[in-house]
């Protein structure tokens, strides 16, 4: 619960100081992404601190290395969100990300159908609705990166 609350109320504050007057927040969009790197930071930094042993003991039993499991996709986890802050690499962290959020899923249905995790909301209908919210947010910035950048193009003279 807490990456959602954290993804909600960073939005929510960046969308306020942008109401307020910090001009380069006043699109939704970048109050979003602040939000998302923000979750991430957390997430990310819930790999090496905290929540390490639990994290290892989601990952299914079929999968090699699960702490070097955690620790890649904890470091990927802090990359993106580094890169959805900065506009040369805000497209390609928020695909990483979104594609992560995908991937990982199953080690939440696995955590939540054996128990591992045994708090309401990692049980597998609250944390779906949870990973749906987080896709839905990375998707966005994703999307709103790429017409950003579509716009910025130059257009080119049709050849004749």
């Amino acid at each position: 619960m807490a990456p959602l609350v954290i993804l909600v109320l960073v939005t929510l504050v960046l969308t306020g100081a942008g109401a307020a007057g910090v001009r380069w927040l006043r699109p939704w969009q970048m109050a979003l992404r602040g939000g998302v790197a923000a979750m991430f930071t957390a997430t990310g930094v819930a790999h090496f601190v905290g929540m390490r042993e639990q994290l290892i003991s989601m990952v299914p039993p079929g999968l090699p290395a699960p702490g070097l499991l955690v620790t890649v996709t904890g470091v990927l986890e802090l990359a993106g969100a580094v890169g959805v802050l900065w506009p040369r690499t805000v497209k390609w962290a928020a695909a990483g990300l979104s594609a992560m959020l995908v991937l990982m899923f199953p080690a939440n249905v696995y955590a939540a159908v054996h128990d591992v995790l045994t708090a309401w909301d990692d049980q597998l209908v609250p944390r779906t609705l949870m990973q749906v919210v987080f896709l839905a947010a990375t998707v966005t910035v994703l999307v709103h990166a790429r017409r950003s950048s579509r716009a910025a193009e130059p257009v080119r003279p049709l050849p004749q």
